[in-house]
Parts: C-alpha cells; structure tokens; sequence
C-alpha cells in the first residue's frame, strides 16, 4: 500500500504544489523527481507513473512546475523552459532534504517534453544519479525547422513575434487552446493529444485547455541534442515504435549521441500517448526504469 503526500515546496520564491508518493515504510529503493507533456499537471502522466513507482519501492515526487495546476506564476498556463529546469532543481533538493530520501539514491524520469527539461537538468546536476526519459521529445529548432519546412517554420516566427509586440503595447495575454482536435492554432495539434487531454481520460480539476500562445514558441526552440552528451548519470530511453509524434528514428539518435553507460527499449505502441497511461506499456517501462534505477543508484 503506497501513500500520498501532498507537499509544497519553493522554487525561485514561488510556492509549488506537489504530490509525494510514498511507498510502504522499509522498501524504499531511491527516489525518482517527475516531470512530463506540455500542459501537464502533477495528477495526470507524471502522478500515474509516480504511483507505479512507488508501489515498486521508490519514492517519487510529481508537482505543478510554475504557472500550471496548483501552482504560483504568472502568466498561467505559460511554458517558461528555463524555469522549469530550475523547478526541477528545487524539487531535488526537497527531495534530498526528506528523512525517507537517500540524498546519493535520487534519479530524474521525464516523459514526452518532460525529457528535454529531465536531461537538461541531469546534464548539470550531479545530483541525478540517474536518468529514464520515456516517449521524449528530441526538440533542436534546426530539426523542428525542417519539419515545418523553411517558409512555414518563419511564418509562425512572425506570427510569435507579431503577439509578442501585441502583448507589449496592450498588457493582454494571448492564449491558444492546449490542445486542439481541428489543429492549429494549439500547443498540442491534432486528434491525439485532445484524445488523452480533451477527454475523461486526461481531464483533471487542475488543467485547463489553454496556454499562453508565447508557450508554443517555447516548444518550438527547445534544444536537447546540445545537452544529451552531457549526461554523465547513466540514461535509460523508452519509446514505442508506433509513435507518429515523436518518430522512433529521433529516440534512436539520441541514444546514438548520448554517452555510455546507456540502455534503449522500443515498446511495440500504436501511438505516443499510450506510453501516458496504458499499463501495457507503461508497466514494462516501469520495470525497466525501476531495474535501471537499481544498477545505478
């Protein structure tokens, strides 16, 4: 029987809520810091994996970085990436700080965007003893460019910077939806995210289907390439195969450049979101999390 704590804790002087999972006092292995998918709140992906791991013996901390769910910050639903890094950092240390936690057993899970900020911290905190990034994102903008295409990638660059200069002369957020079954304009585009987020599956009192539209911008200059030969925790990467939004072929160049000692597993997925909360996935990336985290904590 695990339990959950609800716990607050600061970062850059703001107050941010999370849930710590405990599991049953005398099991403990380590402990794991979670963050996870743009929008995301601490009782969707990241508290379901949190729960899991907990029940395998770790505990595991999923909170509201700034600006989401629970969470001080201003503008809300507003996806700072720096901030969030230095969120990360401030969670490690309430972890260290706990009486249940070894402060040397602590690792980083990062689940889809959730694994840039995740490898981004470990590959400056020597904290992070190790690292799992499951169904990750694999962001450079020179790689979302091509995607875009060229001319497409510098019309939304004029769009971003036409709402940056709306927002200064009017004081006037502007917010797109989170995410949108039609497509754009959403921070998440598409009949896939609104099948997890948009329906009882993801819904959750604590996330609105909104985000500043300066937030998409922030996902689209993400860089994690410059970062993952960096690491020095040995790094576990899951993805499913049948992932359309996040192609296999991106896990695998990441494994490609990140340093030994490194572990891949391709799950046989349909999708990107059923490594969110299908147990059949999601339990076998558990597993191998939980013995990853074993060998290295």
């Amino acid at each position: 029987m695990t339990l959950l704590e609800k716990v607050e804790f600061t970062s850059d002087g703001y107050r941010l809520a999370g849930d710590l999972h405990l599991p049953d006092p005398g099991t403990e292995r380590g402990a794991v810091v979670l963050t996870g998918p743009f929008s995301g709140v601490r009782e969707q992906v990241t508290g379901f994996y949190a729960e899991r791991f907990a029940q395998r013996g770790y505990v595991a901390l999923s909170f509201d970085h700034r600006n989401w769910g629970d969470s001080e910050g201003l503008p809300r639903q507003h996806e700072d990436a720096t901030a969030k890094v230095a969120d990360l950092r401030h969670a490690v240390s309430y972890l260290a700080a706990r009486p249940e936690v070894d402060p040397n057993k602590i690792a980083a899970g990062g689940v889809c965007l959730g694994g840039i900020y995740a490898t981004q911290l470990a590959a400056f905190d020597p904290r992070i003893k190790a690292i799992a990034l499951i169904a990750a994102a694999y962001n450079n903008p020179t790689l979302i460019r091509n995607r875009f295409g060229a001319v497409n990638f510098a019309a939304l660059l004029e769009q971003f910077a036409q709402i940056a200069q709306r927002q200064f002369e009017t004081g006037e957020i502007e917010y797109w939806p989170a995410v949108n079954p039609a497509g754009m304009p959403a921070g998440n585009p598409g009949p896939e995210p609104f099948d997890y987020y948009g329906t009882d599956r993801g819904a959750r009192p604590g996330w609105e289907n909104r985000c500043t539209a300066l937030s998409v911008l922030q996902e689209l200059t993400l860089d994690v390439e410059a970062y993952l030969p960096l690491l020095t925790a040995p790094a576990l990467i899951v993805h499913g195969r049948g992932d359309q939004a996040i192609p296999v072929a991106d896990a695998e160049a990441a494994f490609a450049r990140t340093p030994e000692p490194k572990e891949l597993l391709l799950l046989d997925t349909t999708n990107h979101i059923d490594l969110y909360d299908d147990d059949t996935y999601v339990l076998p990336a558990i597993d191998r999390a939980v013995a990853h985290f074993d060998r290295s904590l």
